[in-house]
């Protein structure tokens, strides 16, 4: 009632105004929208709410860590200071117990992502050739390596052997040995990793590095293998010429994290040479040993022959034990060796006149227990088998220069 009043009391007001000034006359609907157009506040538009999330909720597929962001690659992530373009992007692998993200990702608004890496995946000191190891990582390094954890890429020559299984109904890819990688379709490994089985069953993974992850900053790449070679005088008890080649249905594409070691030649001696075993297998043995996630590195030395016979003598093996021309040693250090499911592993040793390329001096083939002192880890020797590497090689028309240039 009252409301009624007041618009007919604006109404004769504006009647007398329009009058007063000769306009044309308005109807009562046309001065009644003209009135509450006018005297009412506009209605402001409608603003967007914050959408919160939940937590479980997938946005582009990666876990959603805050509103319309969600964890993804960090080199997929454009935000600035999301990333260093530098290249000198560094990871802590133990990662942050506040971020929600995984160590390799970063918390990033969906504007912000991007489908191409945004940060260099070349090393700082780039070769091309066999044997160059990257000591700082490719695209990323890291920190936080308390137990031997190699960066990413370190190792480009690198090779998981996985093995065909069905678990609970599901078939499986299990890790089987470790293995180098020569030539675009052949990779060096031990003769111990392929008894009794079929090659079709075997799958070589190149440049591999987090067994839990496909978020680095290049991906892994798997050949399937279709013949292998093992030496003829291969023996299963004594493990004598414990070696064996892998050729591979589809060769590798070289990548920064996929390329080949180099091969000694046969005369070379590595005696106290400083060098590396990398691997994925069980840090000691028995139950109680743990798989790596992370491939492994340890430094060690090369022990001359007489010292290693002399050393194994002392274990279990006796005194009469001879060490076979076909292996050379490395190790003898406490806490340091390699070890159960690194059977296959490369162990590689600089090169005398230039100390950033490395050469596959051994192949990893047994030892007595794991990282005891002054007890020596048993390799395949790889200068004294590398005349039956070339043969079974040349025979199959692969060439060399992928392992020697």
């Amino acid at each position: 009632m009252n409301r009624n009043l007041t618009i007919i009391g604006i109404y004769l007001l504006l009647l007398s105004i329009t009058k007063t000034q000769a306009q044309p006359e308005k109807s009562f609907d046309d001065m009644l929208n003209e009135i509450f157009s006018q005297s009412q506040p506009s209605t402001p538009r409608p603003q967007p709410k914050a959408t919160t999330l939940n937590p479980n909720q997938k946005i582009g597929g990666g876990k959603v860590c805050g509103v319309n962001k969600e964890c993804i690659e960090r080199f997929l992530c454009d935000a600035k200071g999301a990333v260093v373009r530098s290249g000198e992007n560094v990871i802590d692998i133990r990662g942050n117990f506040e971020n929600p993200c995984d160590y390799l990702e970063v918390c990033c608004s969906i504007d912000d992502q991007i489908t191409e890496p945004n940060i260099p995946i070349q090393p700082a000191d780039r070769h091309e050739g066999c044997g160059y190891r990257n000591p700082t990582g490719v695209g990323f390094r890291i920190t936080g390596d308390k137990d031997g954890e190699s960066e990413f890429g370190e190792f480009p020559w690198m090779v998981g052997i996985l093995r065909d299984e069905v678990i609970g109904g599901e078939l499986l890819k299990v890790y089987e040995c470790g293995g180098s990688v020569i030539a675009p379709n052949v990779v060096l490994t031990a003769a111990h990793c392929a008894q009794n089985i079929e090659p079709h069953l075997l799958v070589a993974r190149a440049g591999e590095w987090d067994t839990q992850t496909k978020q680095e900053v290049l991906p892994h790449q798997d050949a399937r293998v279709k013949e292998i070679i093992r030496h003829e005088n291969y023996n299963k008890r004594t493990l004598f010429n414990d070696i064996a080649l892998f050729i591979l249905e589809t060769p590798f594409i070289w990548q920064e994290n996929v390329r080949p070691i180099c091969l000694p030649e046969p005369d070379v001696n590595f005696d106290y040479s400083r060098c590396y075993v990398s691997g994925w297998g069980r840090d000691k043995f028995g139950k109680e040993g743990t798989p790596q996630v992370i491939l492994k590195k340890i430094d060690l030395p090369v022990v001359p022959r007489a010292t290693c016979q002399a050393n194994l003598r002392k274990t279990r093996v006796g005194r009469f034990f001879l060490l076979d021309q076909s292996f050379i040693c490395a190790g003898g250090e406490e806490g340091k060796d390699a070890c159960k499911g690194d059977g296959g592993s490369p162990l590689v040793c600089p090169d005398p006149n230039n100390p950033k390329r490395y050469y596959q001096a051994g192949i990893v083939a047994w030892g007595i227990g794991c990282g005891a002192a002054n007890v020596p880890g048993v390799y395949a020797s790889v200068p004294y088998l590398r005349n039956w590497i070339n043969e079974k090689l040349s025979v199959r028309g692969v060439n060399f220069r992928h392992f020697t240039v």
